[in-house]
């Protein structure tokens, strides 16, 4: 008689043990890496699929990495914007899970919300290196909910303001992100109602919101900008505007991601760009393969979408480190 195989042991995180155990420095060399093998060929494309449902709407990203091993990841996320208001639920909530690509075994289901903000938080970080200039005197964050501590901490990893605003629809959500972070970051920082006047003050701009219309447009953006377009992960979403892309270098995480569900989605749709026009994919900028920023004239705009290749790589740093540490719950599922 064949020999039943011992039941495998499915790894559970929850978001306090993902946060602990990925560390903003360990998530970036992990999304560096990954990003790199992709702009050499080395992995398949990242998978898309999204969904609308009456309040909110769902999407899986999925990824395909070989790092030490060949794993497989599919994150499954909602994003119902009023949760918070309605039901005092976050907005995003969802869960990955890993595999091991070799076999089929599921390794680990990991809640996603701490796993998605600091691999995007590591994405803007690697683009703000490349894309923005040595010297900042103003950083600009747009939009203060779950996203925003991740994204000010990527963006202090690479550059050092003297000032830090932050704005917000709700005032009272800029004015609470601007006091816990301060004491967090150590950095001061300003909440401030005028988005048109402090726009052109800065230099780093980081967009993530839940807006569904472009607010950052040609007029408010000084020459020498970075934008990281962190918002736009769905095609009814959009930050900035078509005309102000066109003029701009644009870097993307994922081209023909961002075409489909991005701000270059929308750059051409209007007419104003073509899949041709993007300058690079952040990878071919990591693999030396294309230029980052060459004058402190450029306007820099990241389109962010977020790809499933990011979240396998942070889920494979993730099952290492709790295994090391002897982390998580042990579910015997099969």
């Amino acid at each position: 008689m064949p020999v039943r195989p011992a039941p495998h042991v499915t790894v559970i995180l929850d978001r306090r043990e993902v946060e602990a155990l990925l560390s903003p420095q360990l998530c970036m060399e992990a999304v560096e890496d990954a990003l790199r093998c992709a702009a050499l060929g080395e992995v398949p494309p990242s998978g898309i699929l999204g969904m609308n449902a009456l309040h909110g709407s769902f999407h899986v990203k999925a990824g395909l990495l070989a790092a030490g091993g060949t794993y497989f990841a599919a994150k499954v996320n909602a994003n119902f914007a009023h949760n918070p208001a309605r039901f005092g639920l976050p907005t995003i909530q969802g869960a990955v899970l890993l595999f091991d690509a070799g076999d089929g075994r599921l390794l680990a289901i990991m809640d996603s919300m701490a796993l998605t903000a600091r691999r995007t938080g590591a994405a803007t970080a690697i683009a703000a290196r490349h894309l923005a200039r040595s010297t900042c005197s103003t950083l600009l964050i747009c939009g203060c909910g779950e996203q925003a501590p991740e994204q000010l901490r990527a963006v202090l990893s690479m550059r050092s303001p003297a000032r830090v605003l932050a704005f917000d629809t709700d005032p009272d959500t800029a004015r609470a992100f601007a006091s816990t972070a301060q004491s967090v970051q150590g950095v001061h920082i300003s909440p401030v109602d005028d988005l048109r006047s402090a726009m052109p003050a800065s230099d780093i701009v980081i967009t993530c919101t839940s807006a569904t219309s472009a607010f950052v447009t040609p007029e408010l953006v000084r020459p020498g900008t970075f934008i990281a377009a962190v918002g736009a992960d769905h095609e009814d979403k959009q930050e900035i505007a078509p005309e102000l892309m066109a003029r701009a270098k644009v870097v993307t995480d994922s081209t023909q991601q961002a075409a489909r569900i991005g701000e270059l989605h929308h750059a051409i749709a209007a007419g104003a760009m073509t899949e041709g026009d993007v300058h690079a994919e952040l990878g071919e900028m990591l693999a030396g393969l294309r230029s980052g920023r060459v004058g402190d004239e450029e306007v820099t705009i990241f389109d962010s979408t977020g790809l499933g290749l990011q979240d396998v790589a942070a889920a494979i740093a993730v099952y290492r480190r709790a295994l090391e540490k002897g982390r998580g719950a042990g579910v015997a599922l099969g």
